[in-house]
């Protein structure tokens, strides 16, 4: 899929290696837009708090965050990109996959194609890509494994994805997927699907360290923690009965009846001795998604 062919070509072989990061633009859904990081009465995120850290002394960095919550693959395609790309950045995140796993009709081919789609006309037109692969939400919410297991073996193959994109479109990766998140509970929201404000801040951190081994030239890391107090048990309670109960509801509505089905199926499986042939499948899906790019 070509959005904007015009310049790209010419984008591509002008972009350096290595240098300046004055434009970053972030694209992705409820993770990057910072939700778990409340700053006057908005999110700051990790996004936000690594283009603090991007330009040396003395010297700016525009940043725009186009992320907003329950995005999927294919919203980034339809309704970030263009915006992403007529601010030309020199540094831009896709980190998106989470929201596709969660709903009744993925498919990973589609996630796929939506995400090389996006990652090639940013790569195309001088931008240096930030991806990430991502823990599934099965693990964090410490589901039963009926419900655990296919949202894992889904949350796989998108991590199988990004990880081939990120190679194809000489991306910088963050495993974040590996960040002790369930060894280290403080790391995690209230509603333990996002980083809390110390997560988001380790997030960026690994950013920046990521970047710098790249050779761009960038001012000092983020803090490993940050200045504002965390919110204390009421207000994490009071966040999650006015808002957090809404997030989770919008979902209900199309997971739940989805996921019970995958529950059933999964439970089906297990008492055949099937449950590898689901795995299998998965993953064979993956790669002939990937395939099917050249």
């Amino acid at each position: 899929m070509d959005v904007l062919g015009t310049g790209r070509d010419r984008a591509a072989q002008e972009r350096s290696p290595a240098g300046e990061l004055e434009r970053f633009v972030a694209l992705g859904d409820s993770v990057t837009e910072g939700i778990g990081d409340p700053v006057d009465e908005r999110w700051r995120g990790w996004a936000a708090l690594l283009a603090h850290s991007l330009a040396p002394e003395g010297r700016a960095v525009e940043f725009t965050n186009l992320a907003y919550s329950g995005a999927q693959t294919a919203d980034l395609t339809s309704r970030q990109l263009l915006a992403a790309l007529a601010l030309r950045p020199q540094l831009a995140a896709v980190v998106v996959g989470g929201n596709d796993t969660l709903r009744t009709g993925f498919d990973i081919r589609r996630s796929t194609l939506e995400l090389d789609a996006t990652m090639g006309e940013l790569s195309a037109h001088g931008a240096v890509l930030l991806t990430a692969c991502l823990p599934d939400p099965g693990s964090l919410l410490r589901l039963p494994a009926p419900l655990a297991r296919p949202l894992a073996r889904r949350m796989r193959a998108v991590n199988t994805v990004v990880h081939a994109l990120t190679v194809r479109h000489r991306a910088v990766h963050l495993h974040i997927a590996e960040l002790p998140w369930l060894r280290e509970r403080r790391l995690l929201s209230v509603d333990r699907l996002h980083p809390s404000a110390e997560g988001h801040h380790l997030i960026a951190r690994h950013y920046h360290a990521l970047l710098a081994g790249a050779g761009h030239p960038l001012g000092p890391p983020p803090a490993a923690e940050p200045a504002e107090p965390p919110p204390g048990k009421a207000a994490d309670l009071w966040w999650m009965a006015t808002k957090g109960t809404r997030w989770v509801v919008a979902r209900s509505t199309d997971l739940l009846p989805g996921l019970l089905a995958l529950a059933a199926a999964e439970g089906a499986a297990r008492l055949r001795g099937a449950s590898g042939r689901h795995d299998e499948q998965m993953a064979r899906a993956a790669a002939q998604a990937l395939a099917s790019l050249g």
